[in-house]
C-alpha cells in the first residue's frame, strides 16, 4: 500500500459516547468527493442514532473540500480532544420573521 496519502481519521460516536468505529480514510493522491461522500454517509448514520462523529489530522486538502461541499460550514462544530467534530446536533437553527408569532 505504497503512495497513500492520509486524508483524515473518522471516528463515529454512538449516543452514549462510545467508539463504535475508528478509521483513517486515505488514497493515493489527493482527497476526491468519494472522500467528502464517505464523511457525509458516516455523519447520517451516526445522526440516525443519535450519536455524532469527528475527524481529526484532517489534511488541508481534505478541509478545503469539506468546505467546497459544504460540510464544513454546516457540520463542523467545536473540537473535543484536539478533534474537530462533525456533530449535526450542535447546530443552531435559523429563525425567519415567518416562523415568529403574529
Amino acid at each position: 500500500m505504497d503512495d497513500l496519502e492520509r486524508w483524515c481519521r473518522v471516528t463515529v460516536f454512538g449516543p452514549d459516547g462510545g467508539v463504535l468505529s475508528d478509521q483513517v480514510l486515505q488514497g493515493r493522491g489527493a482527497p476526491d468527493l468519494g472522500a467528502v461522500d464517505e464523511i457525509a454517509r458516516q455523519t447520517l448514520r451516526a445522526t440516525r442514532i443519535e450519536g455524532r462523529i469527528a475527524i481529526s489530522d484532517v489534511s488541508p486538502e481534505m478541509e478545503e473540500l469539506l468546505e467546497l461541499a459544504g460540510l464544513g460550514v454546516e457540520v463542523k462544530r467545536q473540537a473535543e480532544l484536539g478533534e474537530e467534530s462533525l456533530g449535526i446536533q450542535e447546530r443552531q437553527e435559523e429563525t425567519h420573521l415567518r416562523d415568529l408569532p403574529p
